[in-house]
């Protein structure tokens, strides 16, 4: 992640890019959720992240961090993740002069800054969000249940004053 400012909806941070566990992008998850222009939704088969949607994030990272570099470089630190130590991932950051500071394996929820002051709170912001589903008797959460709350969620947690407080 990286502070940005002006440069999306959010203002301060990077939009999301969302991975779902799927085969087909659906036109409700767009449509219907209401979600932010800039934000991306991808698919893998897993749900889970790969060198191919590593690479696609970084791509991510560039174009909505590129209008804010002050000076040459741009720093991201990544956790240790064989999609974010890629050779084309690491390549494409060479090429763009993003410096890739990979924390130690298993060490990122508390060495990297904004895992502690936004994704922590994120996460439990999210956790409310659902609760409140299911105390309305929804027992099912769908994807465009899971955008709903994930949107409030992010809204309410990747703030200037919780980034900052990050760092």
């Amino acid at each position: 992640m990286s502070i940005i400012q002006g440069v999306n909806s959010y203002r301060w941070a990077l939009p999301p890019f969302i991975i779902f566990k799927a085969q087909n992008h659906l036109s409700a998850w767009y449509e219907d959720s209401g979600l932010p222009d800039d934000w991306v939704i991808t698919l893998s088969e897993n749900g889970w992240t790969s060198n191919s949607i590593g690479y696609k994030w970084i791509q991510h990272f560039d174009r909505h961090t590129n209008a804010c570099i002050v000076g040459t470089y741009r720093l991201l630190i990544p956790d240790r993740h064989k999609s974010h130590i890629s050779a084309q991932f690491q390549h494409y950051c060479t090429e763009r002069k993003i410096i890739t500071l990979c924390m130690p394996p298993h060490s990122s929820h508390i060495l990297q800054p904004l895992d502690v002051s936004c994704f922590a709170p994120l996460k439990l912001l999210y956790r409310k969000q659902i609760e409140t589903f299911v105390q309305n008797w929804l027992n099912h959460i769908t994807k465009l249940e899971f955008l709903s709350a994930f949107k409030e969620a992010f809204k309410a947690t990747f703030t200037e004053q919780n980034i900052k407080s990050g760092f």
